[in-house]
């Protein structure tokens, strides 16, 4: 078993009583008598895939003859497979692009938006960095920005010391590249490119990690998972220093690196029952999967809005 489905299952009685439930004779898809496929195929967002990761996972717990596969290619790189009808839904850290709506009209892909968790976009340095301990949106801009030449912490910052600056971050088919991107230099796609890239974000950790003057950002779950190699920076956006935090995300004051993280289910893939009902699990248990995942649940209001939306595309589906 691995340590995700350990935490879930630790994390949620009332989850585990709900498989063991499906898994003696509340459902019986797993065995595909019901015209279901037996697969079901996710790929997108690396920062989303923890969470579908343990859906997934648990999922299959009480339906073991249906195959759930969850790909992490980033968001960009998600959305070209699911708009071919490649893939059965596409996780994703930013919203659907115009391009990707276009494209995915043009080969009939009908979908909808589900939000599934917040993350708060995470700055981090090594660990034994102890003078960097809350940078600005301009010094990241200034770090990050198209033109930029910073290579050493001292450009940063005067008082910091002479230490070089290696950057790694999210590649440019990741949603969270797109993201940083946007709220730090002020348009979409546009960075410096003379960092080490990787849709991986493990790759990421272990780059900052490996570097003592390393920096780098991606979703809070990968730095909650490396805490013992990594430090999170706080973040000035005019207000002061802030740290990232499930509390900090949720009442806006993390700003600008709070943000929401979707699935897109396609409707055609919801006209199989075993899609839909592996969709409805996920909605059914958002909130345990995301605090397993380490990532920050929805809200009351946000979670009975998710419900509504499923079972909107649902009936959109027929299913």
């Amino acid at each position: 078993m691995s340590q995700l489905k350990r935490t879930l299952l630790a994390a949620s009685p009332v989850l585990v009583a709900a498989l063991l439930l499906s898994a003696c004779g509340g459902s019986n898809n797993s065995s595909g008598e019901d015209g279901g496929s037996g697969q079901i195929r996710i790929d997108g967002s690396s920062t989303v895939y923890p969470l579908s990761a343990i859906a997934a996972e648990d999922f299959q717990i009480a339906n073991p003859g249906i195959q759930v596969t969850v790909g992490s290619s980033g968001t960009g790189g998600g959305f070209e497979k699911f708009c071919r009808g490649e893939t059965d839904a596409n996780d994703a850290s930013r919203p659907i692009k115009d391009s990707e709506i276009q494209e995915c009209a043009d080969n009939g892909i009908e979908y909808a938006q589900l939000t599934v968790a917040i993350d708060a976009l995470t700055v981090v340095v090594n660990k034994e960095n102890d003078f960097a301990n809350c940078l600005t949106t301009d010094q990241l801009a200034a770090i990050w920005g198209p033109d930029s030449t910073v290579s050493n912490w001292n450009e940063v910052d005067p008082s910091f010391p002479d230490e070089p600056l290696p950057l790694f971050g999210p590649g440019t088919d990741s949603g969270t590249f797109d993201y940083f991107t946007d709220v730090i230099n002020g348009e979409e796609g546009v960075s410096r490119t003379d960092f080490t890239p990787s849709e991986d974000d493990n790759v990421i950790v272990q780059g900052v990690a490996g570097s003592k003057g390393g920096l780098g950002y991606f979703g809070y779950t990968y730095f909650e998972e490396n805490t013992d190699r990594l430090k999170a920076l706080e973040i000035d956006s005019g207000a002061g220093c802030v740290a990232p935090s499930a509390d900090t995300a949720r009442d806006g004051s993390y700003t600008p690196l709070s943000r929401p993280l979707f699935v897109y289910p396609s409707v055609q893939s919801l006209a199989d029952p075993n899609v839909a009902e592996f969709f409805q699990f996920y909605v059914d248990n958002d909130v345990e999967i995301a605090k397993a995942a380490l990532y920050i649940p929805l809200s009351d209001a946000a979670q009975e809005q998710l419900v509504t939306d499923f079972a909107a595309l649902l009936n959109q589906a027929g299913s």
